[in-house]
C-alpha cells in the first residue's frame, strides 16, 4: 500500500488538519499562490428538463474519457501527462473529462484501507482539479468502480471480510451488506468534503466538477431482479445529495434494460443475457436524486465478430432508443459517457473509428438540434504521447490522428453554436472553428 509522505495514515477526522502548506512541494506552493489569479471563473452545470444548463443556456457535452489523471498527478516525473492532456483536450473544444475519483488499495492509492487516505493521492486529485479549472474543462469524478481495476467493489468486500464485519466474501456484498456500505458513506462524504489545498474550494463548491457518477458500470448479478442494486442506487443518492447539492449526480450505468422493462425495449439490449446483470437503465435512472442517465456504447464487445456496418446498425437504434427514454420516460438529459471501437476487431482499420464515431456525434448533433435529451458524448480514452502502458484496445493519442483531430473539433464547433448562437463572440467560435 501507498502511505503519505511522513509514513501516516490519515484518519477520516483528521483530513481538515491534514492539509497544512507543509505537504506542499516547491512546485505545489508556487501553482497555489498563482492560483486565484490564473482560474478562470465557472460557473455550475445545471438542468432544465431533458438539457444541461448554464448560465441559462443550453449546455452540451462533448468530451473524454482519461481515468488515469489522478494516478499520474501523484509524482512529479508523471504530472506533465495531465497538463498536456488538458491542452489537447482545449485545442479540439472539449467541454468535459471524465476520470475516477477513487484508487482503492493497491499502488498510488487514495483509500489505503477503510476510512484511510492518502493525503499525498488527494492532493494529486487537487491538482488534476485545478489544471482541468485552468483549461476550461469540468470533470465528470466517477466514486467507485463495480470491477477489479483501482480496487473497485472487490476491495470493499475483502477489507470488510479480512475485517471480520463483512456479511459475505460475496463482490456483490458491497451492495447490500450495512457495513460495507456505512464504510463507502465514509468514503463519499469525505471526497464531496475535501478542501482543495490549492485554492481552499471543497470539492461540493467546486463548479470545475461537472457532476459526480456513484460507480462506473454498476452490476449486481446476484440478484437479476435489480431491487438490490436499485436499494443502493437510491440511499447513495440520497446521501450524495444530503451532502452536495450543488453538483449533477448519474448513476454510471452502461445503458442495459432489465426486468422492469418493456419487452419492446428488452429487444434492444444485445442479448437476452444483459437483462440479468442486476440493472435496469429506465428504472435506476427514474431515481429522484439522479440528474441525468448515463450510457456505454462497445459494439465490438456486444457484437462479436459482426462488421462495421452492422455494428453501425445497431448502435444507431441504441442511441435512439435512450434518448427517447430520456424524452419520454425520464425526463431527463442522456449522456453516452464511453464509446469505443477497438483496434482488435475484425478488420479494424483507424477510417473506421472515424465513420463510426462521426455517426455518434450526428445522433447527438440532431438530439441537440431540435432540443432532445441527447446532451452529449464522451470517448473511451485519450491519452497523452507515451502512455502505452496506459492503452486498451480503445486508445487513442489525438494529435496523433489528424482526421479523429478534425471530426472531434467540428463537433465541438456545432455544439458551440447550438448553445451560443450567430452571436457568439467571434474571437471565441469564429475563430477557433476555422483554423
Amino acid at each position: 500500500m501507498m502511505l503519505a509522505n511522513n509514513g501516516a495514515l490519515y484518519p477520516v477526522l483528521g483530513l481538515a488538519s491534514c492539509v497544512a502548506l507543509v505537504y506542499m512541494s516547491f512546485g505545489d506552493l508556487a501553482l497555489d499562490l498563482s492560483t486565484h489569479a490564473r482560474e478562470p471563473e465557472m460557473s455550475f452545470v445545471g438542468r432544465n428538463g431533458t438539457r444541461f444548463t448554464m448560465d441559462g443556456k443550453a449546455f452540451y457535452v462533448n468530451g473524454w474519457n482519461s481515468y488515469w489523471l489522478m494516478d499520474q498527478a501523484v509524482e512529479e516525473i508523471s504530472r506533465p501527462r495531465v497538463k498536456a492532456m488538458f491542452q489537447a483536450g482545449a485545442k479540439m473544444g472539449l467541454t468535459v473529462c471524465r476520470t475516477w475519483a477513487f484508487n482503492d488499495g493497491g499502488y498510488n492509492a487514495l483509500q489505503v484501507s477503510l476510512g484511510h487516505f492518502d493525503e499525498h493521492v488527494f492532493q494529486a486529485l487537487d491538482r488534476v482539479i485545478v489544471e482541468a479549472k485552468r483549461h476550461g474543462i469540468r470533470l465528470l469524478l466517477s466514486l467507485a468502480n463495480n470491477l477489479e481495476a483501482y480496487g473497485g467493489k472487490t476491495q470493499y468486500v475483502k477489507w470488510a471480510w479480512e475485517e471480520g464485519i463483512g456479511l459475505s466474501s460475496s463482490n456483490d456484498s458491497f451492495f447490500f451488506d450495512p457495513s460495507i456500505r456505512s464504510h463507502f458513506k465514509t468514503y463519499l462524504k469525505t471526497v464531496l468534503t475535501r478542501k482543495n489545498h490549492l485554492n481552499g474550494i471543497q470539492y461540493k463548491d467546486e463548479p470545475t466538477i461537472f457532476a459526480w457518477e456513484l460507480m462506473n458500470e454498476p452490476r449486481c448479478m446476484s440478484d437479476p431482479s435489480g431491487d438490490t442494486l436499485q436499494d443502493w442506487i437510491e440511499e447513495l443518492a440520497a446521501y450524495v445529495k444530503s451532502i452536495d447539492k450543488k453538483h449533477l449526480l448519474t448513476v454510471g450505468l452502461e445503458g442495459f434494460y432489465g426486468p422492469a422493462s418493456s419487452p419492446e425495449k428488452l429487444k434492444v439490449n444485445p442479448g437476452q443475457w444483459f437483462s440479468t446483470l442486476g440493472s435496469d437503465f429506465i428504472r435506476n435512472s427514474k431515481v429522484s436524486d439522479i440528474d441525468f442517465a448515463s450510457v456505454h456504447i462497445y459494439p465490438d464487445q456486444w457484437q462479436v465478430g459482426a462488421g462495421l456496418e452492422e455494428k453501425m446498425k445497431y448502435i444507431s437504434g441504441w442511441l435512439t432508443s435512450h434518448i427517447e427514454d430520456g424524452e419520454e420516460e425520464l425526463k431527463k438529459p442522456v449522456l453516452f459517457t464511453e464509446f469505443g471501437l477497438s483496434d482488435k476487431s475484425r478488420d479494424f482499420d483507424h477510417a473506421h473509428r472515424d465513420v463510426f464515431y462521426e455517426s455518434i456525434f450526428d445522433v447527438v448533433y440532431e438530439s441537440a438540434r431540435r432540443g432532445g435529451a441527447g446532451a452529449g458524448a464522451l470517448v473511451w480514452q485519450f491519452m497523452a504521447a507515451g502512455m502505452q502502458e496506459y492503452s486498451d484496445d480503445f486508445g487513442i493519442v489525438p494529435e496523433e490522428r489528424s482526421s479523429m483531430h478534425r471530426l472531434i473539433k467540428k463537433q465541438s464547433c456545432r455544439l458551440m453554436r447550438l448553445s451560443h448562437g450567430r452571436d457568439w463572440m467571434k474571437r471565441d467560435s469564429e475563430n477557433f472553428c476555422a483554423e
